[in-house]
């Protein structure tokens, strides 16, 4: 899943092999630039402030219902509370299944890791750790002569899985002690500018302003520039150090297993009705980032405003700190499906997914009843028309999921910053970029934070789905997908610019449509064809 590596900031600016966390901003981005016009206000948005003051003045919109599969969401958050969906079918707080449809006082949605008692699942392991766990016990120690010829395939695959998961701690432990040094440094040079300053913190301003003669507190001062100028601040040292201890300490974990608290069989993949109605959980700030991105209410004056005006956020937990599971996914999306959402924004993914002939059947079933999906792409700064990435629009039985829509992310800076360092990409898979670094949004505790990744990207493209949706209801998933990739800006197509991972590509080359989401531009479309939707209907 792709929460911890939306909110650590500072591993790739030490040239580290952790591809998966955003690269700091060379300057500091306006906090609306998201919303922002290229035309207008010289920043690469999506032009929803112009759309709104341009477009939609006057005009009547109808309610949409946006799914939003993550973490849990603050759904009591000032920003969000007037746009969380309600089941008007239920009865709150009556311990009554209301409405018959298996979940009860599923209010706002429903939380798919969640234990009969109220308590929650928050870490868990990565599907790479839980498929080697799973086959670890009957392959251990055995050689290829040891296996039968109708295990031949499978014990191929374990080692596959033993080799991946064995690079992937070796290489996390070798980052995190490269990373240890830094901070280490970082540590021994603050306590000796807060003795030399008698006092506990510093602004790098009155760090500038010391004059001394004191060699230890010049090396020092030296050492923390050093660190400042490779963009890394104490808070990211903070959450560098949890996010390494808890990859290690759970997500490689092979004794570490947490689904015992959900208490459902978890064999049983047509087992639906499992979790609890707490649809905040233990941490909700990705979520509720995501949730605010979408639909913060617009103009009250408070907070940042969502890219859409008249949607309601519906609830699913079922991402938690590590890899997602398939069965809660596939329950989530059929969920949403089952009670109206237009939309789903899945700002979540991972490498392996070893049951997903369950989420491919979930995305089919949503899928005839209307759904659209959107999926971020990932932020491994990888190709994924070479590399795994789930979900994805492909149905193991060969066909195809036409309703979904792939979303890398973009930045705010010039050509050298134009695309996301962290950004997965790919000129099939991917069909759209968006926003996506130092994304300003709802957190939980009232408060507001920049958040990066392809998570805050698919939520900017779910929330000018949304729009669209409200102000032209009669547009079906097929029609908002249609509208998006072709009213997508496509002036930087041939634009060389900073590919993920590291060089320079073309744009165009990075997705199928080579363009960049804009809400004013497919506001336009969206007329036009309604224009002559209504042509033919005469």
């Amino acid at each position: 899943m792709f929460r911890n590596k939306s909110l650590v900031l500072p591993v790739l600016a030490l040239g580290l092999s952790v591809a998966a966390v955003p690269l700091m901003a060379q300057d500091e981005a306006p906090q609306n630039w998201h919303h922002l016009d290229a035309s207008k206000d010289k920043i690469r948005g999506v032009s929803s402030s112009r759309a709104y003051d341009e477009l939609l003045k006057s005009r009547k919109s109808s309610t949409v219902v946006v799914a939003v599969i993550d973490s849990g969401i603050d759904i009591q958050h000032p920003d969000l509370k007037n746009v969380i969906w309600v089941n008007k079918g239920e009865i709150p707080g009556n311990g009554i299944d209301d409405d018959d449809n298996g979940y009860v006082d599923d209010i706002n949605g429903w939380n798919f890791i969640g234990g009969a008692d109220g308590t929650h699942v928050d870490q868990d392991t990565y599907e790479l750790t839980r498929e080697y766990a799973r086959l670890k016990s009957s392959y251990d120690e055995k050689s290829e002569d040891d296996i039968p010829a109708d295990k031949k395939e499978e014990f191929a695959y374990y080692q596959k899985l033993k080799n991946k998961f064995n690079n992937k701690v070796r290489g996390m432990r070798q980052n995190k002690s490269g990373f240890d040094q830094i901070a280490n440094m970082y540590n021994d040079a603050s306590s000796v500018i807060t003795k030399h300053l008698g006092k506990e913190e510093f602004t790098p301003e009155e760090l500038q302003d010391i004059q001394t003669e004191d060699d230890a507190v010049n090396t020092a001062i030296s050492q923390i520039n050093y660190i400042l100028m490779m963009g890394i601040t104490a808070e990211d040292l903070k959450e560098a150090e949890e996010y390494f201890d808890t990859a290690l300490n759970y997500g490689y974990n092979l004794e570490f297993d947490p689904r015992h608290i959900v208490g459902d069989n978890y064999a049983d993949g047509n087992e639906r009705i499992y979790g609890n109605n707490d649809v905040i959980g233990p941490d909700a700030t990705h979520g509720t980032h995501v949730a605010g991105i979408i639909a913060a209410e617009r103009k009250n004056g408070i907070g940042m405003d969502g890219i859409a005006d008249n949607v309601q956020i519906m609830v699913l937990r079922a991402v938690p700190n590590g890899d997602e599971r398939d069965k809660d996914i596939a329950n989530a999306i059929r969920y949403a499906a089952d009670n109206g959402a237009h939309i789903i924004n899945m700002s979540f993914g991972k490498e392996f997914s070893p049951q997903k002939q369950l989420v491919d059947d979930a995305v089919a079933y949503a899928s005839q009843k209307g759904v659209l999906f959107i999926h971020a792409a990932g932020n491994d700064a990888k190709d994924v028309d070479t590399e795994d990435n789930f979900p994805n629009r492909y149905y193991l039985n060969g066909q195809t999921a036409e309703q979904w829509i792939e979303v890398g992310a973009s930045s705010w800076g010039d050509e050298s910053n134009f695309v996301a360092g962290f950004s997965n990409y790919g000129q099939k898979e991917v069909d759209v970029f968006a926003p996506g670094v130092d994304i300003y949004a709802t957190v939980p505790g009232n408060e507001y934070k920049n958040l990066s990744g392809t998570s805050m990207a698919a939520p900017v493209v779910a929330g000018i789905a949304a729009v669209l949706k409200s102000y032209y209801p009669d547009l079906n998933a097929a029609q908002l997908k249609q509208i998006i990739k072709e009213s997508s800006v496509k002036q930087y197509k041939e634009t060389k610019v900073n590919k993920p991972g590291g060089g320079d590509v073309v744009f165009g080359k990075l997705s199928n449509t080579g363009g960049l989401a804009n809400l004013y531009d497919a506001l336009k479309m969206a007329e036009a064809m309604s224009k002559k939707d209504n042509k033919k209907k005469k």
